[in-house]
């Protein structure tokens, strides 16, 4: 039964159980920190060795695609999100209910997008490359998306916050592209241990901001009633996401495997970006918080985007055999 777990969703459980019981605390929390940091910076580093710049230029083509997808996810999902976050604001902990915007400013997964693309029939070229080219947007826009939406004080995007992002995730991403010719080959001959190496740097970022979290009282501010709400919440922003995006790729009449691709390249949400940039950038008892939206709403996609992909597949009868 554990074996059909994600495995990154396994990760992503023992962070926060791991947090939960033995949290970063004290002198631990800046060393915790640091080591994260270093994780983020290879995780980016690595995401720029594995990013081939041709594919790149090949996605741009489509631009028709890429621009209305950059506008779902940066624009209706994000004030889809600060919809939500005031709307769940009277019954959730602020920070947490701030989560919501946080959630809806970030970029779409790479590996699970693309995943579930395949599984359905979709584009799986142009779903990888909107979802990269999502994702170094994201690195320059959610930030200030999420700061003039209202993120107030903790969303605070000043030049402290401009040289976090340059030096832990555009700088080791820079590299990597530069590298790329050195070290593109070992990156692309072990992906095994690539993706593990990205999954830990992950589980990482989540484990020191929960453990902020757990530090702030996680555990007793959200009550049954509040995780109810929470999971109501979330639910709807799944229904909008998932069904605006398919209503959205049929009216721009996109074929039906590029409807696929943008199907999940617009509804799924990055924690491998949202949770390194949320330690990044915001101290870790709020990182903690704000992220556990995210967490949440990336485990039920990966709930919902399974058996939609089944039916996706099974309704076309050019994949029925």
């Amino acid at each position: 039964m554990l074996s059909r777990i994600d495995p990154m969703v396994r990760l992503l459980l023992l962070a926060i159980l791991l947090a939960s019981v033995l949290p970063a605390t004290g002198s631990a929390r800046p060393v915790a920190h640091d080591v994260s940091n270093a994780a983020v910076f290879l995780l980016f580093l690595l995401n720029g060795l594995r990013l081939s710049r041709r594919d790149v230029m090949r996605g741009i083509g489509h631009w028709r695609f890429l621009i209305s997808l950059a506008l779902w996810s940066f624009a209706i999902l994000a004030l889809s999100g600060l919809a939500f976050s005031q709307i769940m604001a009277p019954v959730l902990p602020p920070l947490v209910a701030l989560g919501f915007l946080y959630l809806g400013t970030l970029p779409s997964t790479v590996q699970s997008a693309t995943a579930y693309s395949s599984m359905a029939g979709g584009n799986v070229a142009l779903s990888v490359v909107a979802a990269a080219l999502l994702n170094i947007t994201g690195v320059f826009v959610s930030m200030p998306l999420f700061s003039v939406l209202g993120g107030g004080a903790q969303a605070a995007f000043g030049t402290d916050g401009l040289i976090k992002i340059i030096g832990v995730l555009i700088l080791p991403f820079a590299l990597g592209q530069i590298l790329q010719s050195r070290l593109g080959a070992f990156v692309h001959a072990h992906p095994i241990l690539i993706r593990w190496m990205d999954r830990i740097a992950i589980a990482m970022a989540v484990y020191v901001a929960f453990s902020g979290a757990v530090e702030e009282g996680i555990w007793q501010l959200l009550a049954f009633g509040s995780w109810a709400w929470l999971l109501i919440g979330l639910s709807g922003l799944l229904v909008v996401a998932y069904g605006g995006a398919w209503i959205v790729s049929g009216v721009l009449k996109l074929s039906r495997e590029d409807r696929i691709s943008f199907l999940y390249a617009g509804a799924h949400k990055s924690v491998a970006m949202g949770a390194p940039m949320a330690l990044v950038l915001f101290p870790a008892d709020s990182a903690g918080l704000i992220l556990v939206p995210l967490l949440i709403y990336h485990l039920l996609q990966l709930v919902v985007s399974a058996p939609l992909a089944n039916r996706l597949k099974a309704s076309n009868p050019a994949l029925v055999t």
